[in-house]
């Protein structure tokens, strides 16, 4: 069991690599093309909303794909971090209660992120594979 978990491990680094950034792509796509869910009508590209769609749209990708991987889980982490307090605490007063504010999901993208930036890309990435050569 220690075996197969001690082989896996950075492999499961990838697979949450790979989901948090799909994750967090989709909620771009849905601020600025409505998929899924609804596009935010008028949505100004220099607007919070429209430079938040724009970083879950570009880290996602990135995060994707493993490429600037830290750089990219960095950002990530702290827009995220940024989004709860703005977006989930501020005017609630709930600092920490995030089932209370609704902030549960953004609180996990921070730190799940936050461990990205630290462990690394994985190695299944663009990233691994540019290191090899």
């Amino acid at each position: 069991m220690n075996n197969s978990c001690t082989v896996w491990t950075p492999r499961m680094l990838s697979i949450l690599r790979i989901v948090a950034g799909y994750c967090l792509l989709w909620h771009g796509t849905s601020k600025y093309f409505g998929f899924p869910g609804n596009a935010i009508e008028g949505l100004q590209i220099f607007s919070m909303m429209g430079i938040a769609g724009l970083i879950e749209l570009v880290a996602g990708v990135l995060l994707i794909i493993g490429l600037f991987t830290r750089g990219a889980a960095f950002v990530a982490s702290g827009f995220t971090a940024a989004a709860y307090f703005i977006g989930h605490v501020a005017g609630k007063g709930m600092l920490l209660f995030p089932v209370m504010n609704g902030g549960e999901a953004a609180v996990l993208f921070c730190f799940v992120f936050l461990y990205i930036f630290v462990a690394g890309p994985g190695p299944w990435s663009v990233d691994a594979a540019r290191s090899k050569s």
